[in-house]
This record gives C-alpha cells, sequence and structure tokens, in this order.
C-alpha cells in the first residue's frame, strides 16, 4: 500500500489576477514568512473584487479559537447587487491548514508579530485566494534606512544606465 503523499508547495503563489495590493505593507513591517489562505466570500463580494475593487491597506489577520479572521478589509457593495449585497467591511474568515494555524497562533502570541495580508488575488482556478505574511512592525529609523537604500539602487541604477 502506497503512504499519500502530500502535493508540494509552489515557491510562488500562483496569482493570475491581482484584485487588491497591501503596498505599504513591506514598508511598514519586515516581513517574514508567506502563506497562501482561501477567503470565504459571498457572492457579491467575489464580483467586487473581479472588477479590481477592494482595498486591504488597513487590515491584518487574527486568530480567535483555531480560525484565522482578516479584519477590517474594505471590500465596496457591488454596484449591481440587490438587497443582499455584503457588509464592505466584515470580518472575513481565512481558509489554512490546522498546522498553519497553530503556527501563526503561536507567532502572535510569543514572539508578538502581526499577520498582515500582502495581496488578494485570483490564481489560474479562478478562486480568490488571500497572501498573508507573518511581520514584525519596523522603527522610524528602520523606514529611514529602506528608503535610503531604495534610493541608492535606484541611483545605482542611472549612473550605470548613464555610464554603461
Amino acid at each position: 500500500m502506497m503512504a499519500a503523499m502530500s502535493r508540494p508547495k509552489p515557491a510562488t503563489f500562483d496569482k493570475a489576477k491581482i484584485a487588491a495590493e497591501n503596498r505599504k505593507a513591506r514598508y511598514d513591517y519586515h516581513v517574514e514568512d508567506k502563506f497562501e489562505a482561501g477567503i470565504q466570500l459571498q457572492g457579491t463580494e467575489v464580483k467586487a473584487l473581479r472588477f479590481g475593487e477592494g482595498s486591504i491597506a488597513e487590515s491584518y489577520a487574527d486568530v480567535e479559537e483555531g480560525e484565522v479572521w482578516l479584519i477590517n478589509a474594505n471590500i465596496p457593495e457591488f454596484s449591481h447587487g440587490n438587497r443582499h449585497n455584503h457588509d464592505p467591511r466584515r470580518k472575513r474568515k481565512l481558509l489554512l491548514h490546522a498546522r498553519e494555524i497553530n503556527k501563526l497562533h503561536g507567532a502572535v502570541h510569543r514572539q508578538g508579530m502581526t499577520i498582515v495580508p500582502l495581496s488578494i488575488y485570483f490564481n489560474s482556478r479562478g478562486r480568490a485566494k488571500v497572501e498573508i505574511a507573518l511581520a514584525k512592525g519596523k522603527k522610524q529609523h528602520d523606514k529611514r534606512e529602506t528608503e535610503k537604500n531604495r534610493d541608492w539602487q535606484r541611483e545605482q541604477q542611472r549612473l550605470l544606465k548613464k555610464h554603461g
């Protein structure tokens, strides 16, 4: 009898269409581990995301009673929705394996880390996914250092282009 083998995880996530992105996350946090999570959505939320509406700039995820929830994500009401339209800022359940939930819970409660959503996207099968990351908040001087490095990289590219 053959033992069941789990499918290996891809190195990068299969992002066919990005619906919302948290561009400030890498500026405000040191990103450690990344996870891909499914997201429990209502029908009108999926339609609104397919139109590229939605914002996760000020959102975060939290572990409550063995489940992970996306909090404060804004998916606006669908324009053609009816009385069954969704609440734009409701809590949305993230779908992860128990092992991943335990890892997130341990890091948040023991190490004081934050779970930050980096992007909401649709994979090649058309499923809505959330890329979340375990992250530590940056101090002001860390942010200045990041900015300085980025500016220096740009300047190097400019010089290479000019003299190269």
